[in-house]
């Protein structure tokens, strides 16, 4: 049942003076940063593994959660973390990205322990947290939907059958989640039985459920998703929208806002769609609608809602210059979105300037299949200049980077007049960066921001599987490294330019120290044994 009018009823402000992150790294650090110009006391959280992350060090106060339940598990412990909150004096938690931030029963356990929960009301993460659920709201109100399934599929016989009624190719999707995770693409029905397993056990790990739905598949398609702000009271706007077509596995790398190429009316018609489904269902925080827009046909579909904040949430910060997290937390508090304290312009008034990339720099190495590396940082040199944004957490010289997180070091987000010039740049910033100690997939990210494809504004979701030359990569010449080995022989051998250098100098021979083998002089054992 969609919410009405007369079933939502905005509250009166309620103010928040402590605000706690339920999450870690950067996007925790993003949270605090916004909290602080808010005048809050910021709370973070964190598990066993995680103490030296540097989030911990950005809040007014830290505490560990989840304790002996591991890693990750720390982060999902619903009623640890709420215990912190009510102890400490917590007036409201924002859940971040991942983790408990699409998790309803996270959400209800919040608002039964009277905190503020800092995204959309608990029906609402439930109804869009379920995938078949939104494919039925977006048909409901004439937003085009792919060919696929109505229910979440568990037998494999009944998935067979549906598959030969969409026809192949077709994509195989979690029910209950997003990210990537339970995603398999089936060319043929022989492939079927076995990637079905595959995306349901994948499904079942991540997301504790093992439910999945099929969908018509388009080889040659952008995803393209639209930045939505809703209120309590029910205004909604839209803040443009973003190309996140560079994906690997279903993961995006690149990130561009606005898009680039697209047909203004395609543009358009994505933007009104997406805000006609959040009014429908009276969206009250940050959320994204996302859509493939089919090249060949020039058809674009609705594929699901995230009813959260998103990794790349700032190039629509850049381009729009509103802060999407600030404007989190006062609209959790009950101000409207065009209520002084939130400041959001009309709809026809939304900005936007420019273009803004971003690329997710992680310890991923390239020519060795993207395996996450770990180990201690040794050198970190970050880049700067005009039109340069850095989100990060992990990245300094001594950081551990562990193997029980997300690979991700930094988002880099570059921006320009044009997206030409935004490209140069990003270019430029990426080979500014020196990182030692571990590999990063920065020589993969130039190569993507060289690729004509990307240059013209034409990338799909394949151009990664499709483009081999991404993965040939020039060597790294590493002048510091040279430079310290360099300084090391001269300092252990000598400058053969100097003045009075001499290439036969002999060095002394270590002489063993006089006095032979014998009995050791007397000592505190001595000394002992007389005591005693």
């Amino acid at each position: 049942m969609l919410p009405t009018e007369d079933s939502v009823s905005p509250p009166a402000v309620r103010p928040i003076r402590k605000l706690m992150a339920a999450n870690r790294s950067e996007i925790a650090v993003r949270i605090f940063r916004a909290g602080t110009e808010l005048g809050l006391r910021t709370v973070a959280v964190f598990a066993q593994e995680d103490r030296l992350s540097i989030h911990r060090y950005k809040a007014d106060e830290a505490y560990q959660v989840g304790q002996g339940k591991g890693p990750v598990a720390a982060y999902l412990d619903i009623e640890s973390i709420v215990a912190v909150a009510k102890t400490r004096g917590v007036d409201a938690i924002h859940p971040g990205y991942g983790f408990l931030s699409e998790n309803a029963d996270f959400a209800r356990a919040c608002q039964k322990a009277g905190l503020i929960f800092v995204g959309p009301r608990p029906e609402l993460l439930e109804m869009m947290g379920d995938k078949t659920a939104a494919r039925a709201l977006a048909k409901k109100i004439n937003v085009p939907v792919l060919p696929g399934t109505e229910e979440p599929v568990t037998d494999r016989e009944e998935a067979m059958k549906i598959a030969k009624s969409i026809g192949f190719p077709l994509i195989i999707k979690a029910a209950f989640g997003g990210g990537g995770r339970g995603m398999r693409v089936v060319h043929k029905a022989g492939d079927l039985a076995a990637l079905l397993d595959e995306a349901q056990g994948e499904a079942g790990r991540a997301f504790g459920n093992p439910a999945v739905f099929l969908e018509k598949y388009i080889s040659r398609a952008k995803h393209i998703e639209v930045q939505i702000l809703g209120d309590q009271h029910g205004n909604v706007i839209h803040l443009h929208e973003r190309d996140c077509s560079v994906q690997r596995r279903h993961q995006k790398v690149i990130e561009v806002a606005p898009s680039y190429g697209l047909p203004p009316a395609v543009v358009a018609e994505l933007c009104d769609a997406a805000a006609r489904m959040a009014r429908a269902v009276r969206y009250d925080n940050a959320g994204t609608i996302e859509f493939l827009y089919d090249l060949d046909r020039h058809d674009w579909f609705f594929i699901e809602m995230n009813p959260r904040i998103q990794v790349e949430h700032t190039v629509t910060e850049v381009i729009t210059g509103l802060d999407l997290v600030r404007a989190q937390i006062l609209i959790a508090q009950g101000y409207s979105l065009h209520s002084p304290e939130v400041g959001m312009p009309v709809q026809a008034e939304v900005p936007r300037n420019g273009y803004a990339i971003q690329c997710r720099i992680t310890t991923e190495d390239p020519e060795n299949k993207f395996i996450p590396d770990y180990g201690r940082i040794l050198a970190y040199r970050s880049p700067g200049g005009f039109g340069v944004r850095l989100d990060g957490a992990m990245g300094y010289s001594g950081a551990v980077i562990t193997p029980f997180y997300d690979s991700m070091l930094v988002k880099c987000i570059a921006s320009a007049r044009t997206y030409e010039i935004a490209m140069k740049r990003a270019l430029r910033v990426l080979s500014e960066f020196r990182i030692r100690g571990v590999k990063t997939n920065i020589p993969f990210l130039e190569n993507v921001l060289s690729h004509p494809l990307f240059r013209s504004g034409e990338a799909t979701t394949t151009l990664i599987d499709t483009s081999p030359e991404l993965f040939t990569f020039k060597p790294r010449r590493d002048r510091a490294t040279k430079l310290l080995n360099f300084l090391g022989n001269v300092i252990v051998n000598g400058n053969p330019h100097a003045k009075g250098f001499r290439p036969d100098k002999t060095f002394l021979v270590p002489m063993p120290p006089a006095g032979g083998v014998g009995e050791p002089a007397p000592g505190t054992r001595q000394l002992r044994s007389a005591c005693s």
